[in-house]
This record gives structure tokens, C-alpha cells and sequence, in this order.
């Protein structure tokens, strides 16, 4: 998986010493409570490993799921680029479903870098072909929207098609997207 930089981010694939970042991002409630149905902290080192191996194996061209450093390489986020699951029952709608999504560490909070790690991804991921690109958010995760808004997405309203939950439905392309 390519690395990814901006001026003040390094987007890079995750390593397995990144486990102790990993686990403390998300063993935090007020980190994972906007993640799916039923959200759930993470609780041990192996748990965090066995996601690093999840997330290593989406080999893909376009897709991918970073680490979010600042540029002097302190993790402050994660970052993904993939193909969305949909609910129980829902049509697939075929592979131009892909999902970009993020949560930063609380300290992290704040800085832009959601937004900046977002826009440079999104930026590589036009450049290669992608075509449109969706965002879920927690109705209640107003933050996620606003940085939502600020990539340039649209605002489709709340659909339950992913993640078996109700969802606020952003998407873009790449003539729409700031980059």
C-alpha cells in the first residue's frame, strides 16, 4: 500500500508496533461510539493486532486503510478508503460503493486533521480512477459531518443501506470534492 503525504501528514500503511496506538485509539468510548451498530472498545493488545492484519490485507490500487501521522511520525488517527458493507438485505450496488471514513485520537481533536488526511486521499484515490466516493456518519456525530461539508460532499439525508443502522449519507465525485 503507497504512502500518502501532505504538508503537515504522513498517511502510511499500519505496522504491527503501531498495536499500542492502535488500542489506546480505540479503547476510548467517546472514539468508537459513532462506529456502526454496536459500537464496542477495543480491550487488548491481540485485538489490536489482529485489526493491524485486517487492515494490512486490503491490497487494493485505489482503497486502503492509514495510520494518520503528523510529519514528525506521532500517530494520530486512522484513516480508510474501502468498499462499504451494506445492511443485512440490502442490493449490493455494485463496486463504485467505497466508503471513506476516519476517527482521530481525542488529542488530535480539532487541528484539521481529519479534513487535510482526507482531502489528500481522496485526491490520490480521483487521481487513480476512482469515480464517487461515500461517507456514513452518526446522525449524532456532527463533527464527521461538518468535516464532511468542508471536503465538499453533498448531503444525501439519512438512509439505513449500511451498516444495518440509520446513517447521515454523504457523497462525492471528483469534479465535486475540494481538493
Amino acid at each position: 500500500m503507497r504512502t500518502i503525504t501532505t504538508d503537515r501528514l504522513l498517511l502510511r500503511p499500519w505496522q504491527e508496533d503501531d498495536a499500542g496506538f492502535l488500542l489506546d485509539l480505540e479503547s476510548r468510548w467517546e472514539v468508537v461510539r459513532f462506529l456502526g451498530a454496536h459500537p464496542t472498545p477495543m480491550r487488548t493488545r491481540e485485538e489490536a493486532l489482529a485489526s493491524i492484519r485486517r487492515r494490512r490485507a486490503l491490497d487494493h490500487p485505489v482503497h486502503g486503510i492509514w495510520v494518520i501521522a503528523t510529519a514528525d511520525g506521532a500517530p494520530v488517527g486512522n484513516l480508510l478508503l474501502k468498499p462499504i458493507r451494506l445492511s443485512a438485505g440490502e442490493p449490493s450496488g455494485g463496486p463504485d460503493e467505497v466508503e471513506i471514513g476516519w476517527h482521530l485520537h481525542p488529542d488530535a481533536w480539532g487541528h484539521g486533521y481529519a479534513t487535510e488526511a482526507a482531502q489528500a486521499v481522496l485526491h490520490d484515490a480521483f487521481g487513480r480512477g476512482l469515480a464517487r466516493v461515500l461517507a456514513v456518519t452518526d446522525p449524532g456525530n456532527h463533527a464527521s459531518q461538518a468535516v464532511c461539508r468542508r471536503l465538499g460532499l453533498t448531503a444525501l439525508g439519512r438512509t439505513t443501506r449500511y451498516y444495518d443502522t440509520v446513517n447521515e449519507l454523504f457523497e462525492g465525485s471528483p469534479r465535486m470534492v475540494a481538493g
